[in-house]
This record gives C-alpha cells, structure tokens and sequence, in this order.
C-alpha cells in the first residue's frame, strides 16, 4: 500500500491516507468497535466470513490479530513510505530503460534500498501489536490459552492479585520491547 501510495497521485489521496493513519491516534476502544461492526455477525463483512469460512472470526485468535495488525498498521505504513520516498528515481527509471521489469526494479532496487525504512517499520509495528490491548479485547475477548495477549494476561493477573505472574508478564513484554528498540536504534545508526 506504501509503494502504491509514493507511486500513484489521485483525488481523496489525502482523505485515504487519514483513514489509514486514524488507528494510531484513536482509542483503541474505537478501533476495536468500528472492527466489530465490520466484522461482527449483522454486517455483510461477517455474514460472508462466516459462510466462507463457516463461523464469525469474533473471539478467537484470527480476531486477535486483526485487531493488533489494524492497531499497527499506520506505524508500518509510515516507515515503508518514508523509505519509498527516499528512493532516487533516477536509479529506477535507469533499470527501467536497460529493459528490467518492473517487478524485478521492485525486487532488485526498490525493496534492497528501502530495506531499513521496512524493517524499521516491521519491529515497531510488531512491538506496537504485542502491546495491543483495548482492540483486542473488545473483537477477541480474553480467552485463555485461545485470544488471550501478554497485555491482557498482565490485566487478568494484576486483577487476581497474582503480582509474580503480573510482573514476569510485564518483564517478558518489556524485554522483548526493549530488543526490539534497541536493534531499531542500531540499525538506524548504520
């Protein structure tokens, strides 16, 4: 969608890529809502998910990592565009006139020069989906070993007043944040 979107100019542009960009600043109790009326059992999307696939998506893991993609989305979106946009034309439009395709400029030149824009991008939006917990909860519930995420085992054991397991909840998700940003950082130095 980032390549498509440096690419193309066209009326709305504008308008779709708010959209795009609107579940980074909305709650994600928002977010969460507008994925349960899309995708939810009275709207044409559920009705066709479940006599596709012969059940609604609605609390189980599928839903889970709907809602934590549609929560990252904006943060990959932005990354791979940025790194798009950072891409000499002329370096392209010179494989284009020695005959290379266009698949293979996208392959070849295009992914390799935007590669850490794409992983930058990859790590925080992975990050910003393994924190993910209002959408989440609201389409995939909190079912154990089925839709529950390290956000709402922390919730579930700080409310049972389990605090040891709360807190190796909390130390894992901090660590595996904390690698993730930090690799971010070193690669954004190189």
């Amino acid at each position: 969608m980032a390549r498509f979107m440096t690419k193309v100019e066209f009326k709305g542009k504008v308008i779709l890529e708010t959209i795009m960009m609107l579940p980074i600043v909305l709650p994600p109790t928002v977010v969460g809502f507008i994925l349960i009326v899309i995708f939810g059992n009275n709207s044409f999307v559920g009705d066709f998910i479940e006599w596709l696939f012969g059940g609604s998506i609605i609390f189980t893991w599928y839903a889970a990592v709907l809602a934590s993609t549609v929560v990252a989305f904006p943060l990959m979106y932005q990354s791979a565009k940025t790194g798009f946009l950072s891409i000499d034309k002329d370096i392209e439009e010179a494989a284009k006139v020695d005959g290379a395709s266009d698949f293979r400029i996208f392959m070849k030149i295009t992914m390799p020069l935007a590669a850490v824009s794409l992983i930058t991008g990859a790590i925080l939006s992975f990050a910003r989906a393994l924190g993910e917990f209002g959408a989440t909860l609201m389409i995939a519930g909190n079912i154990p070993g089925r839709t529950q995420t390290l956000p709402t085992a922390i919730y579930v054991a700080l409310q049972s007043g389990n605090m040891n397991l709360a807190w190796l909840w909390v130390i894992t998700i901090i660590g595996i944040s904390f690698i993730m940003l930090l690799f971010v950082r070193t690669k954004a130095k190189e």
